[in-house]
């Protein structure tokens, strides 16, 4: 039996992709904090050995690495790495001693969008940390694989979505006033003209393309592919679809950047100038190509989701 060893395995992705894992026939190890219990249950977590480590803690003594190979794995799925020189610590222990090493990426590696879709062909000119770091770290480790046959697969997921989470809402930030603007009707300003794009993605769906690159790491391994929904939406069409879905038309309006943000909080300013200034809108050919990827979830699917999951648990007042 191949062991496969999940990093965050009880997170957003993790949830979803230890339980396929383990009724795939893989015996799975899930290192966690062990802060919280995954997000769905499954009773596949009962053929899961749970390991609670602080990686932040194990690589500042120098031991995480070391410890993730003691573990003896075939496989080992990297979904909480934001650094280069993290990402490199686990390389260079598990050369030779892993058949496949997974990274979970980020589409802000491209930064902004030249032509969309975008592929995975395409400039990467990120901005921000998190998009430089992620791109940093895509680069060492298709590095390893060019040069010392490291068997790497950086995966990159639009905005993740399910039931237990705030989504990315229509204004481009995790209010969830936004949701109940919509929701009772009354009218929700949106930033400049509403057509810069979001990409979301359910956390099920990525699950499933991680574990389709497992299985086909033949044709995977020095490679990254794109995991998003079908198709993008424009702030003002995701506005607009929700409130079709409250059951009522959108009440919009639209406000220059530097007017709009004065209306939220710098927590939300921030998030949404974050998301707007990227406006991702990815392709997934090649995912469906060489993964057949094909995601169960539309974007406004997943939403929809994760806002009755909050709804039902007292989280948000919509209907």
């Amino acid at each position: 039996m191949l062991r496969a060893v999940i990093i965050g395995g009880t997170g957003h992705i993790g949830t979803y992709l230890t339980p396929y894992l383990a009724d795939a026939g893989f015996d799975v190890y899930c290192v966690s904090r062990g802060l919280r219990e995954p997000y769905q249950p499954n009773s596949a977590w009962r053929r899961v050995r749970r390991v609670e480590m602080d990686r932040v803690a194990e690589e500042a003594a120098g031991a995480f690495a070391g410890k993730i190979a003691g573990m003896s794995p075939s496989v080992v799925v990297d979904l909480t790495c934001f650094t280069e020189e993290s990402a490199m610590a686990l390389a260079r222990t598990l050369h030779g001693r892993v058949e496949h090493f997974l990274h979970c990426g980020s589409i802000w590696v491209h930064g902004h969008s030249v032509q969309v879709p975008t592929t995975e062909d395409a400039p990467r000119r990120p901005f921000g940390e998190y998009g430089i770091r992620k791109l940093a770290i895509e680069r060492a480790l298709h590095t390893e694989a060019r040069e010392r046959r490291f068997p790497a697969t950086v995966l990159h997921p639009g905005h993740i979505v399910g039931p237990g989470w705030p989504p990315l809402n229509p204004a481009g930030n995790f209010n969830l006033g936004v949701f109940e603007t919509l929701a009772s009707g009354k009218v929700l300003a949106l930033p400049n003209h509403g057509m810069e794009t979001v990409h979301h993605v359910h956390a099920a769906d990525v699950a499933l393309a991680f574990l389709a690159a497992i299985n086909r790491s033949d044709a995977t391994i020095g490679e990254s592919f794109h995991i998003v929904s079908p198709a993008a939406l424009t702030l003002r069409g995701y506005a607009e679809r929700m409130s079709a879905e409250f059951g009522h038309p959108a009440r919009l309006r639209f406000l220059p950047w530097e007017e709009w943000r004065t209306t939220v909080s710098e927590e939300d300013a921030a998030a949404t100038w974050d998301h707007i200034s990227h406006s991702p809108n990815c392709s997934i050919e090649k995912a469906g190509r060489v993964l057949g990827y094909r995601p169960h979830y539309t974007s406004l699917q997943a939403v929809k989701e994760s806002v009755d999951w909050l709804r039902d648990h007292g989280r948000i007042a919509v209907a």
